[in-house]
């Protein structure tokens, strides 16, 4: 029976679906010994090697489930490619089977970062369109004002996605301190957030996605 490659190598507690898109993008994915394309469909038997390792080859042996609540210090990468030059979360935490993120903290950020070998979880649970919860708390290099609130909380114009975005809670914690829960994961959202409302972000953590939170 034929199945698509990325939601296999997803299923086979390889990488999330995204992330084999990435790989296969990239080069990285050999089935046959060719390198797979995108959309690729395969078949039992067919030898499989992704980052130069062998997946499992029998399909009815599917890695028993794991779901980790990981606190990422920052200069640790999502991603497991090397584009970052930079270690990534799966090498940092050398956990004895395959796992992977469940969304991503960028290098500079820190805090919560769930880690799992299920694909349905990352491809349906935990998608943005679910409107699943995620708080923040964050430093700045300007004091927080009531106005800044009140921008960040409506929705703020972000020019080089060409996207506005979602109306989200913010709170203010300290002179330049605050905390905010979004509903939505764009690219650097919070860091692009705040420029776009003249400040920079000094640190990022997050603390919460769901109802699980990252312990003190």
């Amino acid at each position: 029976m034929e199945e698509r490659l990325n939601k296999w190598l997803s299923q086979m507690g390889v990488c999330s679906r995204r992330e084999a898109d990435r790989l296969i993008e990239a080069g990285k994915v050999l089935v046959d010994n060719r390198p797979a394309s995108m959309g690729q469909k395969v078949t039992p038997g067919q030898k499989v090697v992704c980052n130069g390792k062998m997946v499992r080859v029998d399909r009815s042996q599917r890695p028993r489930p794991v779901l980790l609540a990981v606190n990422k210090p920052k200069g640790i990468v999502c991603t497991t490619t090397d584009k970052d030059r930079a270690e990534n979360i799966v090498d940092f935490l050398g956990y004895p089977e395959r796992i992977y993120p469940v969304g991503r903290l960028d290098k500079d950020s820190e805090g919560l970062l769930l880690m799992t070998n299920q694909g349905d979880l990352v491809n349906k649970s935990m998608r943005s369109g679910n409107a699943h919860e995620k708080e923040y708390q964050v430093v700045v290099d300007r004091p927080v004002t009531a106005e800044f609130l009140a921008r960040m909380e409506k929705g703020v114009r972000l020019k080089e996605l060409d996207r506005t975005t979602l109306p989200c809670k913010v709170r203010k914690t300290g002179d330049k301190r605050f905390s905010i829960v979004l509903t939505q994961g764009l690219n650097r959202q919070i860091r692009r957030m705040c420029e776009a409302c003249g400040c920079h972000v000094r640190s990022l953590k997050r603390v919460r996605v769901m109802n699980i939170c990252l312990g003190d």
